[in-house]
């Protein structure tokens, strides 16, 4: 026999926006047409991905009292932003960095798993009635989705301007992971 959570008034709203965010990203990242150049699609691609966190973020800020969490939160918004900003000055160049028919193909394919993957783990993130638990169960699937998409790019020759940015992204994302699975073991989740 198994039991349902009744999700309180704060969690319903909280996992209604969640939802919300996470149906616009993966409506936003899968619209993105694979073009000749793996910098300027990663580009198009991880924009959403960034925004969704920022968003993801600012939700449960209007939940949590947990101080710890809070910073990882802030520090989400402000690193994706600086991110978005360096990706978006970095694409009027980065697009024009071609990429050969076999290397689209098979950056694709495996973009694709990482997307489906980390879309199907998002979508079925547990949920109860700790908001805490909720945000960080979601976020870390989409942080490990995101050092997943920049490993995958950078096995393939990419614009100069981008890989700064995406050895950023492996670096801040799996930071963010470590300190949301410490945390998560510290509130017996």
């Amino acid at each position: 026999m198994t039991t349902t959570c009744q999700f309180s008034n704060n969690t319903s709203v909280y996992l209604g926006q969640f939802q919300r965010i996470l149906s616009e990203m993966i409506r936003n990242m899968t619209s993105v047409t694979m073009t000749d150049s793996i910098s300027g699609s990663f580009i198009t691609q991880m924009i959403p991905h960034h925004r969704a966190a920022i968003e993801m973020s600012g939700n449960l800020l209007k939940y949590t009292v947990n101080v710890p969490l809070q910073n990882i939160a802030l520090n989400i918004i402000a690193s994706q932003q600086k991110s978005i900003e360096n990706m978006t000055k970095a694409y009027p160049i980065c697009r024009y960095c071609i990429n050969s028919s076999t290397e689209i193909a098979c950056y694709k394919k495996e973009n694709d798993a990482i997307l489906n993957t980390m879309f199907c783990e998002m979508k079925s993130a547990c949920s109860d009635n700790s908001i805490d638990a909720d945000f960080m169960r979601e976020m870390i699937p989409h942080h490990r989705g995101a050092v997943r998409m920049s490993e995958n790019a950078l096995r393939y020759p990419l614009c100069p301007e981008l890989v700064p940015l995406l050895e950023a992204i492996i670096i801040s994302q799996k930071e963010g992971i470590r300190q949301m699975q410490q945390l998560l073991r510290q509130i017996g989740c």
